[in-house]
């Protein structure tokens, strides 16, 4: 015979079960433990945005390598990440920054990705409007910023020193604006087909002075994915300004601490 309370309780933990189920993914993510990484950038940067983030993994022990993401088309950017995931010899942390949460989320759902990770990073669901989607709150400052010559787009200097790398030395920040990379404006227009959040323990790092995407959007990605958050003081580029605080976020993803 089960009491009132008791059945209260069950019934309380039954629907949170449900809640959870909906998003996709456990509440507490256990992820398998991997020593193998893949990093992929976003918009305005190339592979090398991840060097310090990449010492402190080797440091450890892991496997890293950064994807040259080509921001030409979505598809063509999923296969260049899928490509490097297919020379992995055993489970994988797939990492993305900004845009490249797209290719994340998109090609996550290889057999060797064990684990997501996301910093400050676009995480959308199958089949989503990600512009709809972020219309829904307040405009982030370096959206003003983008400038275009012909179907080629990148950010302006202003912009990006200010907006993009705001909390990183102004001749740092210069250096990382001498070498982004142009992106092509379709690229924009590409939809996910799968959510590999769903089925995938996710990590999510937010930073709480993002001028690019707007940090409220972060928070509302990562808890409807159910993911392991951490908030980081940092602007849109904490995996430059914070590397510390996002290696060790990639290695909780790969099982390597608690």
């Amino acid at each position: 015979m089960i009491d009132r309370r008791t059945f209260s309780a069950s019934l309380a933990a039954g629907a949170a079960a449900s809640l959870v189920a909906a998003r996709g993914m456990a509440a507490i993510p256990v992820p398998t433990k991997a020593r193998n990484v893949v990093l992929v950038h976003g918009l305005f940067a190339d592979g090398s945005c991840w060097s310090e983030v990449i010492a402190r993994l080797q440091a450890a022990g892991l496997n890293a390598t950064s994807v040259q993401n080509p921001l030409t088309t979505l598809p063509e950017a999923v296969a260049s990440a899928q490509r490097v995931l297919d020379r992995q010899d055993g489970p994988t942390v797939l990492v993305g920054h900004s845009f490249s949460g797209m290719i994340v989320t998109e090609a996550g759902v290889h057999p060797n990705v064990s684990a997501l990770v996301y910093v400050a990073a676009r995480a959308p669901d199958s089949g989503e409007d990600y512009t709809a989607l972020a219309k829904t709150f307040p405009t982030p400052p370096a959206s003003a910023g983008i400038v275009y010559d012909g179907d080629e787009g990148r950010l302006s200097e202003a912009a990006f020193l200010r907006d993009f790398a705001g909390d990183l030395p102004k001749e740092k920040a210069k250096i990382l604006y001498a070498v982004q990379q142009p992106f092509q404006k379709v690229l924009l227009t590409g939809k996910t087909t799968h959510a590999a959040w769903r089925s995938k323990p996710s990590f999510y790092a937010v930073s709480t002075e993002d001028r690019t995407i707007n940090p409220d959007l972060e928070r509302f990605m990562a808890k409807r994915m159910g993911a392991k958050t951490i908030e980081v003081k940092a602007s849109h580029l904490s995996l430059i300004s914070h590397p510390g605080e996002i290696a060790q976020l990639i290695l909780e993803a790969a099982g390597q601490r608690r």
